[in-house]
């Protein structure tokens, strides 16, 4: 099986460069740094590291408290954090700076997998959330680096999907050190595809001990100052295509009650931002952008967020936050961030990427589930109208989040295992 699938990724390899250039049309960074994705970057001056990857930006900004822990802990290790996308590379920038050495992860080729370790050469690697790659997993094992799943999630349909190589990803997960799970499902999906039940644990979510946003409070409080305190803002963030449709068709009514509302808009992937645009001003709906006019302004009906890493300070200026991916099956998004916030939460029917955390939420009265476009509106109406229940909403919001937290000293505590032992 480990043979078939070797071959089948050698034999995809120029499907791989052809994605390459197909997306560098719309993202430089493919075109610029395709060298990494087959191991080959400048070999730093380090010769041990612990190292940590994050395929995304959901991934990264999940690993933010963990890295700084382990900054923390362990200044005088290198840091090295990998990612897969460009918009996971640039959220590393912004957080970390200089302070890690970042690589994208190369593709899961023999060849690539061994020089990528043997230039940063980690004594332990840390994956956030579900990256099984077999390759990358028997290189690690071949070169004594100990693995750690952290924040690992499993749902139903993706168990649904390691199926047919479920021999293959038994042995990778073999290599596996501890599997630090969110919840007891998610250890009990693990079991299932192979994980050693004596290096399982349930650990929690790193994303509820992302650091409490004060000065996003800050900040959202002055551009609610700017734009008026007593203007109803509603945000939808994340959102993927199909999703925008119809959130404008819910702003149109919110904008029938309450002509001075504002929406704030973000979509989920920088690619995607000019094409948003189009489709706002196609509905006829007045739009400023975030790269074209800094804020909105008087007249402003739709703020295009068209750049990364500003969520939170705009949902902190929001009185309600829809979380997209959810209206359409991607599975939904963080909807920690803006609970964190004590911002009360929309979500569509599809979240099954957090179902933990967004069931908690719903169960607590933190959020909301809508089915459709019109839904979206009632909610959203209904929320801006009744500041009682937004208050209560976000409330709950923030009791589930302080609940939850902890993950992060739970997961330290399995690293200083794992390198007390080596």
């Amino acid at each position: 099986m480990r043979l078939l699938y070797t071959l089948a990724m050698y034999l995809a390899t120029p499907l791989f460069l052809l994605r390459l250039m197909a997306r560098g049309v719309r993202y430089g960074d493919y075109h610029k740094r395709w060298r990494e994705r087959f191991g080959l970057f400048r070999r730093p001056r380090f010769t041990s590291s612990l190292w940590v990857h994050a395929v995304s930006l959901g991934e990264v900004n999940a690993a933010e408290p963990l890295i700084n822990a382990m900054l923390a802990q362990y200044p005088d290790w290198p840091l090295v954090v990998t990612t897969v996308t460009p918009t996971g590379s640039e959220r590393v920038r912004q957080l970390f700076g200089e302070r890690v050495f970042h690589v994208y992860l190369p593709y899961d080729l023999p060849f690539s997998v061994r020089r990528f370790l043997r230039r940063v050469r980690p004594r332990l690697g840390v994956i956030v959330e579900t990256e099984i790659w077999p390759n990358l997993y028997f290189a690690c094992r071949d070169h004594g680096v100990a693995l750690m799943i952290a924040n690992a999630r499993l749902s139903a349909r993706s168990l649904r999907g390691y199926a047919p190589a479920r021999g293959l990803v038994r042995d990778a997960l073999s290599c596996v050190t501890y599997v630090a799970a969110q919840s007891r499902c998610d250890a009990a999906r693990y079991r299932l595809l192979g994980a050693d039940p004596g290096g399982l644990t349930v650990a929690g979510n790193l994303k509820f001990d992302m650091p409490l946003p004060r000065e996003a409070m800050l900040e959202g409080a002055e551009l609610c100052e700017r734009w008026g305190r007593t203007r109803p803002v509603w945000m939808a963030a994340s959102t993927h295509e199909g999703e925008e449709v119809a959130v404008l068709q819910a702003h149109r009514r919110v904008l029938q009650a309450h002509p001075d509302a504002l929406l704030l808009l973000a979509p989920r992937h920088p690619e995607r931002f000019r094409g948003v645009e189009q489709v706002v001003r196609e509905h006829g709906i007045a739009l400023a952008t975030r790269s074209g006019d800094g804020e909105p302004g008087p007249g402003t009906q739709c703020f295009l967020i068209d750049a990364m890493g500003e969520l939170m300070r705009f949902y902190a200026a929001a009185d309600v936050a829809f979380v997209g991916g959810s209206l359409v099956a991607i599975g939904g998004h963080n909807v920690l961030e803006p609970a964190a916030l004590g911002r009360p939460v929309l979500v569509g029917p599809y979240t099954f990427n957090f179902d933990n955390i967004t069931e908690a939420l719903v169960d607590e009265g933190g959020a909301r589930r809508v089915a459709d476009a019109d839904a979206l509106a009632g909610a959203v109406l209904s929320l801006l109208e009744d500041t009682l229940s937004r208050e209560r909403m976000g409330e709950a919001a923030c009791v589930v989040f302080d609940r939850e937290r902890g993950a992060v000293g739970r997961i330290m505590g399995l690293v200083e295992q794992v390198l007390a032992a080596r």
